[in-house]
This record gives structure tokens, C-alpha cells and sequence, in this order.
């Protein structure tokens, strides 16, 4: 099959030149021939393999898939594998696979180009837990059949509560006793144990089973029953337990530091107890939430479809356990101390004794500082069930009758306003005393003696007589002023007419005047009303420009006071505004003397109570009744059908440009995560509704991408949602092909916010089933003669779609004594229809038969009827 074509020189060749010979290799069989050219140069000679290769593909595929770690969360992973094709011509493969587990292996068979990879795609769902170790068989041109293994794992996504120091799994936390107004944190860990990340939010379940709010579990069962009656069961549970973040993402295997903080708050009843009766215990449970996956209340439906299926939340719960307990603290003798008459400059005390009289916690306390009263020690602890003793000292500085407030602070640690984060110390309680004292001044004789002529400092009228043990004398001279509109005694008639900003000095005050005075104020007599002479020292006395100097920086400091003053002012606006802005308060103060009434949720109807219910602040945390009540507004108005696809008003387009948290993701419902058609025809279209419910207060936009053809006839895939309202979306699903088939599609919140749904589908052929496939007739007594041999046959359609059929009679030599009717028809979706069979007796007619039934895109089926004839003797 070579053939050489070659001229051979006959004359030996020159050095530098060449000559030149063809080989032609022409195959005739699919073999790969081997051969060899004989060159004979002088006497040597050399041999020249030739190889004659016929062209073939080179398949090769991976031997492996490995999926790794999944969460079983009801999506659709995709992976690929490659077939590679190395060798000149292409190549076919062809895929089989027969395993447990559902794989969408696309495509299953093809062709590959020469020099090029093919990429098959491998999709699984990650629905359940569980190891996957799967085979499929791939069967490659000219190499036979591979197997390739599919691996993976697929696990639950776990949130775990950690203790910080031990690392364990913490199921309760116990934060002891506290007093009311005081506050504890604990720290926790909140770990992700799943390969994927998680986003969680924390829920406080308020209405639990075996949930405690503020009951004393060491009191008598009728006690506590009493309590029950007595309390004010509306308690906002977010204000006693504080969870620092109370939303977040987690990374794969990542942990987060979670502070928890317990702030109990007494009751408010309708009359006084004591209190040692105002124990209150709370048992409270805090479950962490992955975003979006609740079970827990669960709507059904006018129209008999449930709006949601409980699916396998992913959560954990954790026990929260604390006591509030009053200040117990008691004075003997009593909370009134009353001191003896004390003169001026002397003092008088009392003893006091303070005892703490609660059992399980210390007391410390601080005595704010009073006018005229000392106290000693000002601050301290006292120990549970211990007492010390104060000294209460009354100094008075001033004669008359006092009757003074002692404060005294009760110190404990509490949560910064600014930072929840961060507890500080502070006044939570605050206890009153009275404190009574009587100041009385002493009597003095007051001695005069005779002046011996040398005038002092203080002079009386006369000049005299001069009293001693005055006391100490003042450091500065005294002046005398007066307006010199208030006295017209000795006036003289030029000065009658003095302007009205004179002042007037009296005769004493010379001492006075010889300091430097003010430039612009005008000094008269005290009788006569003659301006006076006021020397101003130039060495002391301020210039012009030194003037206008303090008068800038009193202006400067002026300003700056008044600028403190705007600012604070404003800000204590801006406090009032914070306090009542909300929508339950507007700030009316009641009227004198009037009290408002005590108010319970349980006191209005159910129905009112929930068109009342407000949205969830941002700010505070998710509780279940909350969560319920806003749940139950939503679902109790009808059924939005008609939304606009897109955003339109400005107000819409607001709304769904936002980022929703966490916490308004977990308030948006849209489900279920599941959608299961169950047993579906082949090319029938069945309807599922994916309900869509709103509890947020603003619009939300929700966009579907659906990329496979099964559920291509879905629509509307774009809805804007308004605030606290329920929809659906019509989920559609036909195909055409026979087997189960499970996708998922995702949707987008807003444009950016990820979910998913599953759609579960077990796709059958069209059938028909016979109640019988062998018919006996027998004689109808009280018929017609001819037609007292008939029977009916029944045709059921499990399915649900409507099913054509035709009936054909099997006819051989002779004619069919049988008839059907009807020949043809239609049988509704899950429904049965009656076909009658008759045999027409008569000389030579057959007493056997057989008809065919033609299911339309399904398979026949075959009817066979006989005739049971008797003849009596």
C-alpha cells in the first residue's frame, strides 16, 4: 500500500546537490501498516522506516467529582467535568447513570472535536444530609466504558451557643439575682458549624412554653396564681434582655462574641405591697435564627392552600434564668431624724443604724451633700443581711428652721445609653430621708462706752458710743448709695433738677472715695444734692482703649455663656422631641388630678389588638408575639393580585433602592422553600402559589430568574410588594420529559438580597387503567332478545391531564360478534368513564374477542371479551 516514486541518478551526485523521492501510502483496510525504503549510498546502505497510521480519536474524561462540603439547604449545585479529545478525528461518548441519588447530567451524550474539551455539567441538590459516593458510567469511543466517581458530603447548617472560657455548648444562662434597674452581661460565642456562610438574627421568645415573666417561683401556688391576676402582663420583653449584636453574618466555621445583657424592672401594680413580695423570676428563651428560615407560624388559607410548610428551621435555643430583687434597705429609728435646738456655730448629732435586709445581694450606697447636715461615713457597702451605723451631725450657718431632704444613691452598674455594650455605674435607686433642725441665736449684752474722742472706723449716729464684739469688720469701706430721685431733704434749688442717674453718697463713706471710681457715674451729696468730688488716680485707672479692651472680652464671655446656654437648650429639645415622637405617645399631659388608666393587651379584642400593632423599630430586638402580631395585620388583608411589575412613584423607588438588615429580611416572607407538584402528567400544566407576604413598612421589590423550561409559563416574575401586604406569584410547571426533576430558582429582594425555592416534580406518562383485562359476558335476564349479553368495563385516569383514547376491535378471519361504545373519547383528570361491551349472538358468531385500546401519547392496551353461553335442556 506504499508506492515509491523516484527517479534514481546514474551518475554519482556532486558534493552540495540532492535529488528527490515520493512516497505514496494509500490504505485500503482500517490497519496501521509498517514498511521500510532500502538507500543505497556506495556500499553503505540505509534503512528508512515508513509507517502508515490510520486516524483515531483520544477520549479521556476525569476519573473524579468531588463536591466537597454542601449544606443541605434545598439548592442546586453545578459542577463540571471535562472529556477531552487528543486524538485527529472526533469522538462520541455517551453517559449512563443509575445511582440513589437524583443527578442532572447534561448533556448525557455528544460528539467531541478533534484537539478540544467537551464540558459535561453535573448538578445535584442539596435537599438532605448525607455522604454521596455515587457512579456514573461514561462510555468513550475506542476506549469503552469509564466509570467516574461522584463525591460529596452534604450537612446541616449548625449554629452552636459556646461558652468564652470553657468553649462548650451552652444550653442555659443564669445571670442570679439582680435589683430592679441594675444590669449583668455574659458573653457567648455563636458559632457556625457548616461550610457556608450564615446569616442570623436573634429572636426573644416571649410566649414559649414555660416562659416566666416576673413570677417569685419561691412563693405558695396560690401566691403565685394571685400574682398572675395582679400583674400587668403587657411587658415589652426587648427592654429586659439585650443582646449585643442581635444580627449578623458568619463566615464558614467562624465564631462571633455576643454580649447578653439582663435589665430587670419591677411591675407596676394597681396598689402598694411590701417589698419583700416583689420578687420577680424570669425564665426567658433567646433562639438565633438563620435569616428567613422560620417555622413557626404558619398561615392556612381561605381557598385551602397553606401559605407556608414547616421546614427544618435552622436554630438554636438558649435559656435565659435571672431574679430582680427591691432595695431593701431600713433606718432605725426611722426615716425622720429629728435634731435638738442648736444655737449658731455649734453642732448636734444622731446615731443612725442602716441595715441591709435583703439575703442575696450587697448594698452600696452614697449620701448626697446637704445644706447645714453632715454625714458620716458618706458612702459604703453593706453586705447582705449586715448593718453599720452613720452619724448624721447638723451644723447649722444660719438661724431659723430647717426641714431638709437627704437623698442617698443607691450604686449599681447599668447600660450606657450611648454604648449597650458597655455597663457603667450609676444611681438606680434612690432613698429619702428627713431631716429636721432648729437654729437658734444666741443672746448677747451689748456694752457701750464713752467715745474719749477718737472717731473708729464704724461710728454710730452720734459718734459717741461704740458697741464692742461687734464681730469681725468688713475688709472693704462702706458705701452708702442711693438714687437721688428718692430724697428732696436740704436740695438746693440748682440742683433740683440733677439727672436721674446721679447717685448719692452717704457722709460716712469717705474712705471710700479716694479709690479710683467709674468714669461715667456722677456721685451727689447726700442733703444737698452737690456734685461731688471723686479723685481717679491716672496710675490706677483704665485708659480708653483699656476700656474698650474689657468691655470686648466681657462681650466675648458674655457670647460664649449665651452660645452654652442655645446649645443646651437645644439639645434638651431635641431629647423631648426623641422622647415623644413615637407613635403611641404625642407628648398630651393628662389633666390635673386625673389618673390614666392601666391598660393591658388583654383587655382589647383580639382583632383590634392586631390592626393596632405598630412595625418593629430597626433599633430594637425581634420577640415572637411582635413578630405574630405584625404576621397577623399582614395576612388579615386580602389578597393583592394586580401589583406593578416596577417601581413607578418616588416613593417606590425609595423603598426598594434600600438595603434591607437582617431583622426586615427575617420579617419578609416568601415561600415555601419548597414547592412539591407531587405526580404530574406528562405536557399538562399544573399551578402552585408562591405566597409572598410583606411585614415590613415600606415597598419591596421581588424579581424571579427561572432559567430552565419547565416552569417557563410562570408569570409575573416582577411584583412590588406595598407595605404589610400578602400576594402570590403562580408558579407553572409543565415538561415533557418522564422522570423526577428537581430544580431550584432564585429570587432578588430589592435587587441584591439572594433566595432560592425548590421545586419538586415527579413527571409520569400518559396512562389509562382498565378495571379489567378480561371481560366475561353473561346473560341479562328481562332483556331484549340479541342484547341481553352486556357488560361495562371502567377506564380510570390517575393523572391530571385529560386522556384521548380510541377503541379498536382485533379482527381475523371473521367478523367480531363484540361492540364497544364509545369507540372514542376523552376521560377528565383523576376521574373514570364506563364503556359498554355487547355480543351480538347469531349462527357462526364468535364467542371470543378482543379489542385494543389507543391511549393518545401513551401505550394500548388489550381487551379480551368471551361470551358464556348456556343451554338448557
Amino acid at each position: 500500500q506504499f508506492k515509491l516514486i523516484v527517479e534514481n541518478p546514474e551518475k554519482p551526485i556532486a558534493s552540495g546537490l540532492q535529488f528527490k523521492a515520493v512516497v505514496e501510502y494509500t490504505p485500503n483496510r482500517a490497519e496501521d501498516l509498517r514498511d521500510k525504503l532500502i538507500l543505497l549510498v556506495d556500499d553503505d546502505i540505509v534503512d528508512i522506516p515508513l509507517l502508515g497510521l490510520i486516524p483515531y480519536c483520544y477520549l479521556e474524561v476525569e476519573s473524579e467529582i468531588d463536591f466537597g462540603e454542601m449544606v443541605a439547604n434545598n439548592k442546586l449545585i453545578t459542577k463540571e467535568i471535562s472529556i477531552a479529545n487528543h486524538g485527529s478525528t472526533s469522538g462520541v461518548f455517551r453517559i449512563s447513570y443509575d445511582g440513589l441519588v437524583l443527578l442532572n447530567i447534561k448533556p448525557i451524550r455528544g460528539v467531541v472535536k478533534p484537539e478540544s474539551v467537551r464540558k459535561i455539567k453535573v448538578d445535584i441538590c442539596t435537599d438532605a444530609p448525607g455522604v454521596i459516593k455515587e457512579m456514573m458510567k461514561v462510555e468513550l469511543e475506542g476506549r469503552g466504558c469509564t466509570e467516574v466517581w461522584i463525591k460529596g458530603v452534604v450537612v446541616e447548617q449548625v449554629l452552636k451557643v459556646l461558652g468564652v472560657s470553657c468553649g462548650k455548648v451552652l444550653k442555659c444562662i443564669n445571670f442570679g439575682p439582680l435589683y430592679f434597674g441594675t444590669s449583668k452581661t455574659e458573653k457567648i460565642n455563636l458559632y457556625n458549624e457548616s461550610p457556608e456562610c450564615m446569616d442570623w438574627v436573634a429572636v426573644l421568645e416571649d410566649n414559649a412554653i414555660g416562659g416566666e415573666m416576673g413570677t417569685d417561683l419561691q412563693g405558695s401556688t396560690d401566691a403565685v396564681l394571685q400574682d398572675l391576676s395582679l400583674k400587668n402582663r403587657d411587658v415589652d420583653v426587648s427592654t429586659l434582655i439585650l443582646c449585643i449584636p442581635n444580627q449578623g453574618t458568619l463566615l464558614p466555621y467562624e465564631k462571633s462574641l455576643i454580649t447578653l445583657c439582663f435589665s430587670p424592672e419591677k411591675f407596676e401594680r394597681d396598689f402598694e405591697v411590701s417589698d419583700s413580695s416583689l420578687i420577680q423570676d424570669y425564665v426567658l428563651f433567646l433562639r438565633f435564627e438563620t435569616v428567613g428560615k422560620r417555622g413557626g407560624w404558619l398561615q392556612t388559607l381561605s381557598d385551602g392552600a397553606t401559605a407556608s410548610t414547616r421546614s427544618h428551621s435552622r436554630h438554636v435555643d438558649l435559656a435565659l434564668m435571672g431574679s430582680g430583687f427591691p432595695v431593701m434597705l431600713t433606718f432605725k429609728p426611722g426615716t425622720v431624724i429629728d435634731f435638738k435646738e442648736c444655737y449658731l456655730g455649734e453642732q448636734t448629732q444622731v446615731v443612725c443604724t442602716m441595715k441591709n435586709e435583703s439575703e442575696f445581694l450587697p448594698v452600696t450606697f452614697s449620701f448626697r451633700r446637704t445644706a447645714h447636715f453632715n454625714i458620716s461615713p458618706e458612702r459604703g457597702e453593706l453586705k447582705k443581711k449586715s448593718e453599720k451605723e452613720v452619724t448624721f451631725s447638723f451644723s447649722p450657718r444660719q438661724i431659723g428652721t430647717f426641714e431638709m431632704k437627704q437623698i442617698i444613691d443607691i450604686i449599681g452598674t447599668g447600660v450606657d445609653k450611648n454604648n449597650a455594650d458597655v455597663l457603667k455605674t450609676k444611681s438606680f435607686h434612690q432613698i429619702y430621708l428627713t431631716l429636721l433642725g432648729v437654729c437658734k441665736s444666741k443672746r448677747k449684752s451689748v456694752l457701750f462706752t464713752i467715745n474719749p474722742g477718737l472717731t473708729p472706723l464704724i461710728t454710730n449716729a452720734t459718734g459717741q458710743f461704740v458697741a464692742r464684739g461687734t464681730g469681725q469688720l468688713s475688709d472693704t469701706a462702706p458705701v452708702a448709695i442711693l438714687k437721688s430721685t428718692q430724697t428732696q431733704i436740704h436740695t438746693h434749688r440748682k440742683n433740683r433738677n440733677c439727672k436721674d442717674d446721679a447717685l448719692i453718697a452717704f457722709p460716712n463713706d469717705r474712705a471710700a472715695s479716694l479709690r479710683p471710681s467709674e468714669w461715667n457715674k456722677k456721685y451727689r451729696t447726700i442733703f444737698t444734692k452737690t456734685e461731688r468730688y471723686n479723685y481717679i488716680d491716672p496710675d490706677f485707672a483704665y485708659t480708653h482703649s483699656e476700656r474698650l479692651l474689657r468691655e470686648e472680652c466681657k462681650k466675648y464671655y458674655t457670647d460664649f455663656v449665651s452660645r452654652l446656654r442655645k446649645r443646651r437648650l437645644e439639645k434638651e429639645a431635641t431629647r423631648q422631641f426623641h422622647i415623644y415622637n413615637n407613635p403611641v405617645s404625642i407628648g398630651i399631659k393628662p389633666a390635673e388630678g386625673l389618673k390614666s388608666p392601666n391598660i393591658s393587651v388583654t383587655d382589647f379584642p383580639k382583632e383590634e389588638l392586631q390592626h393596632k400593632m405598630l412595625p418593629l423599630d430597626d433599633k430594637c430586638m425581634l420577640t415572637s408575639r411582635k413578630l405574630a402580631a405584625i404576621v397577623s395585620k399582614s395576612t388579615n388583608k386580602g389578597v393583592w393580585s394586580w401589583l406593578s411589575p416596577m417601581p413607578s412613584s418616588a416613593q417606590e423607588k425609595e423603598d426598594c433602592s434600600l438595603t434591607l438588615t437582617h431583622k426586615q429580611l427575617h420579617q419578609i416572607f416568601i415561600g415555601p422553600s419548597t414547592i412539591d407538584f407531587g405526580d404530574v402528567c406528562l405536557y399538562s400544566t399544573t399551578t402552585r402559589e408562591l405566597h409572598i407576604i410583606n411585614n415590613l413598612s415600606v415597598h419591596i421589590w421581588i424579581q424571579i430568574e427561572i432559567e430552565f423550561e419547565e416552569l417557563h409559563e410562570t408569570s409575573p416574575l416582577s411584583q412590588v410588594v406595598p407595605p404589610l401586604t400578602k400576594t402570590h406569584i403562580p408558579i407553572v410547571f409543565e415538561t415533557k420529559t418522564v422522570g423526577m426533576f428537581k430544580r431550584s430558582f432564585s429570587y432578588k429582594i430589592n435587587n441584591q438580597h439572594l433566595g432560592h425555592v425548590l421545586v419538586v416534580a415527579n413527571a409520569m406518562p400518559i396512562e389509562l387503567q382498565l378495571s379489567t383485562r378480561e371481560l366475561i359476558l353473561t346473560p341479562v335476564p328481562g332483556c331484549l332478545a340479541g342484547t341481553e349479553f352486556r357488560r361495562t368495563v371502567q377506564l380510570c385516569n390517575p393523572r391530571n391531564h385529560p386522556v384521548a383514547f380510541t377503541w379498536r376491535p382485533v379482527t381475523g378471519d371473521r367478523k367480531s360478534a363484540f361492540t364497544i361504545k364509545p369507540t372514542r373519547g376523552f376521560v377528565e383528570a383523576y376521574s373514570d368513564l364506563e364503556c359498554e361491551v355487547v355480543w351480538h349472538p347469531g349462527f357462526h358468531a364468535p364467542e371470543t374477542g378482543e379489542f385494543t385500546l389507543c391511549v393518545r401519547k401513551g401505550k394500548s392496551m388489550k381487551l379480551k371479551c368471551f361470551a358464556k353461553v348456556t343451554i338448557h335442556a
